[in-house]
């Protein structure tokens, strides 16, 4: 070894590392920086090799392995230093020159075992030692006490450089093991390694690195982000040297990567061979506030503190409005073409108003971006809602009024796009059966829009469309007379990468939901990846599972449908509306009380829609029971005193959706707390609080009991 690899700046066996003079070993580490090296990496390397060579000589003809800077893949993330000695994988997080510990600080070398634990091959079945180094912290280390959240992964140890040496020899001499083969080092290098990153983590990577391969799964052959992105990348090409007009749906069961799929689209635009090519070639479109919010917020801190830390000037304003670039609100693109219009419409036909918009020579009246991404289309408005909404000039009436407005949201999107005379693509990511709020229309909107506006435009679209999630099942019929259709398996994620366990998660939600037999089998394999579902009555149970698996930087959180409202008693608040509270919710610390992992406020499908938490409890409501069939009973209640029966079929679907979405938010596990209501009576013998009646809620707990779900 004795040199960089893939994978990290410095990789050796001890006994050569010990062989290597300390200024070659830094030497080696500082060849490896790609751009500026600043003096504080300098400094920490030189304290770490120092250190290291004081303390492992014991072990000079072991068979053990040191790798600095070790990258771990596509999580963006770097460890300082792993050591493979006695069969034991220790993860060494240094802290030169610092005597005091911060719980950020525990939480990131936990962070680094939990990953290794997860996604790396040749850890899987070794222990890890999560070691934190303040070289200036004088207390000695206690009992070797192994972590609650898996058997094989120690609490993390923390010791100063003195006592350094004392840990590794403990741990070796009470923990160590055979290791076979011999030089394993060589092979743990270069292990597969497949984690599963966040749709935050992924944004950042992204924006970091303008690469979606690094970051997503390849280890199974089914899982096919890749070649979607690579298929849409050439409909943008062929689109771009054909000067024409297209439309790409892009579809996927719940954390499939449609999302990724989008930014990945809109930061390639603006590169060409590693080049940036132009400005405002594609910008990503989203219709949830809380998503772009809590992305462009993400990504604007985590930009900002990469230039502090490369002591480059940037504000977070800035950083913000740098991001704002490429990810938009649907509703602002939306509104800034309505400005464009000549009013009143006439005879349903929109023009724009030449007074209202200055004409570009490519762009025509349309927008400067040719490529556009519209994130949840399933979500567009239908031509009643927008209509609507644009007559009174918005919800409040204090926005643009359009009296008479002829077109879906979709149908309007479309025309804003095709009003570019050179050439343009329209991305729509659609969700199948995510529709959660009234007035959205689905993936039939769009494809109505195609066929009676929009002919000479290329259609390509997944044949794999069959199912009732998408347009009643209806694609190929909506479709079967028009021309340009270019039907593409690649562009349909069947795949679930949100939850690294449970592939086929949401396949037992769509069971569940849907009554069918096979939820019991589907339950079984979900759990038998390692994904706990759990059930239960009590809220401070749901909450005590929680908590006990929030290690490290694990993100927590109590979910809850909108339509929901008998949740005060289980101590529970739902989330205040508007970007700031999410902002909080999904991107605080366990140190602020506006984090999730507080979980005393909970989000409803509106909020973590498109996002994603580790671990989740779900507050199961009286507003969709079980009933006796089986079927669902779709309850709205009245404000004060009573719940009505939802007889809307339109509301019905959006609230079992709902549920859908909130199933399907978590990456590691879902607690379903359906509570048992109050039987209590007054003294005169009628019900003490007639709304949360047993009755609303048991039907639903022992369905769910009865599919097998384990109870806590």
């Amino acid at each position: 070894m004795g040199k960089r690899s893939r994978r990290c700046m410095y990789a050796a066996r001890v006994g050569e590392f010990l062989e290597t003079a300390e200024s070659a070993v830094r030497d080696a580490l500082v060849s490896s920086v790609h751009g500026e090296l600043r003096s504080t990496a300098w400094e920490a390397w030189e304290g770490e090799v120092a250190l290291l060579k004081r303390v492992l000589p014991p072990w000079r003809e072991a068979d053990g392995y040191l790798f600095f800077e070790y990258d771990i893949p596509r999580l963006g993330k770097r460890i300082d230093v792993v050591l493979l000695l006695g069969g034991l994988i220790f993860c060494l997080e240094f802290k030169v020159g610092k005597g005091q510990v911060a719980q950020a600080d525990v939480e990131q070398v936990l962070d680094y075992a939990l990953d290794l634990k997860n996604f790396h091959q040749f850890s899987a079945d070794r222990p890890i030692v999560p070691v934190l180094v303040p070289t200036t912290y004088t207390r000695s280390m206690g009992a070797a006490q192994r972590s609650p959240y898996h058997a094989q992964i120690f609490n993390p140890v923390i010791v100063g450089a003195e006592g350094l040496g004392e840990v590794i020899t403990r741990f070796v001499a009470e923990f160590g093991c055979a290791v076979d083969p011999q030089r394993w080092g060589e092979r743990w290098l270069i292990s597969p390694y497949s984690p599963t990153p966040t749709i935050i983590e992924a944004a950042r990577a992204l924006y970091e690195n303008h690469s979606v391969e690094e970051i997503t799964r390849h280890e199974a052959d089914k899982v096919s982000t890749d070649a979607t992105i690579a298929f849409v990348q050439e409909v943008i090409e062929q689109t771009r040297r054909a000067a024409g007009k297209s439309i790409c749906f892009v579809t996927g069961v719940p954390g499939a990567g449609k999302t990724l799929v989008g930014l990945d689209v809109a930061v390639k635009q603006q590169f060409r061979d590693g080049a940036r090519v132009a400005e405002n070639q594609a910008v990503y479109l989203s219709g949830n506030g809380p998503l772009v919010a809590v992305l462009t917020e993400a990504l604007a801190r985590d930009n900002t503190a990469k230039c502090r830390a490369r002591q480059e000037k940037k504000n977070l304003s800035d950083a913000r409005r740098e991001v704002s670039k490429f990810i938009q609100m649907v509703h602002n693109y939306r509104d800034n073409m309505l400005q464009k219009l000549r009013l009143p419409i006439v005879d349903g036909r929109l023009e724009i108003d030449p007074a209202k918009a200055v004409r570009d020579e490519a762009a025509g009246f349309g927008e400067v971006e040719h490529v556009v991404i519209f994130d949840e289309a399933q979500r567009a408005w239908t031509h009643a809602r927008l209509a609507n909404y644009l007559k009174r000039g918005g919800t409040y009436g204090n926005k643009f009024k359009v009296a008479d407005f002829p077109l879906s949201e979709a149908a309007f999107l479309i025309w804003s796009v095709d009003q570019r005379k050179d050439w343009a693509v329209i991305i729509c990511l659609v969700g199948g059966g995510q529709e959660i709020n009234t007035g959205e229309a689905g993936i039939a909107e769009w494809l109505k829009a195609l066929n009676q506006y929009y002919r000479d435009w290329q259609i390509y679209i997944s044949d794999q469309l069959v199912e009732r999630e998408y347009a009643e099942g209806r694609v190929a019929e909506l479709l079967q007379d028009n021309p340009r259709v270019t039907y593409a398996s690649k562009l349909h994620l069947a795949v679930s990468q949100r939850s690294f366990r449970a592939e086929r998660l949401a396949d037992f939600v769509q069971a569940l939901l849907t009554f069918n037999p096979a939820a019991v089998a589907l339950y079984q394999s979900v759990e038998g990846n390692h994904y706990p579902v759990r059930l239960t009555r009590d809220i401070h149970k749901a909450r005590a599972w929680l908590r006990a698996h929030a290690l490290g930087s694990t993100r927590t959180g109590i979910l809850i449908s909108k339509v929901a409202a008998r949740y005060k008693p289980q101590a529970v608040q739902v989330l205040p509306q508007g970007n700031e509270p999410a902002i909080h919710w999904f991107l605080e610390d366990k140190c602020d009380v506006r984090a999730s992992n507080y979980l005393e406020d909970a989000a409803t499908e509106i909020q973590v829609q498109g996002l994603e938490l580790d671990y989740a409890c779900i507050l199961w409501d009286a507003d969709l029971r079980y009933e006796v069939g089986p079927s669902w009973g779709y309850y709205a209640f009245n404000g004060h005193c009573a719940w009505r029966p939802e007889r809307n079929a339109d509301n019905r679907q959006y609230m079992l959706n709902a549920y859908r979405v909130l199933l399907t938010r978590a990456r590691q596990g879902i607690v379903i707390c359906v509570p048992e209501g109050n039987a209590r009576r007054t003294p005169e013998g009628f019900a003490e609080d007639a709304t949360r009646l047993p009755a609303f809620y048991d039907g639903t707990y022992h369905y769910l009991r009865s599919l097998g779900i384990v109870e806590l």
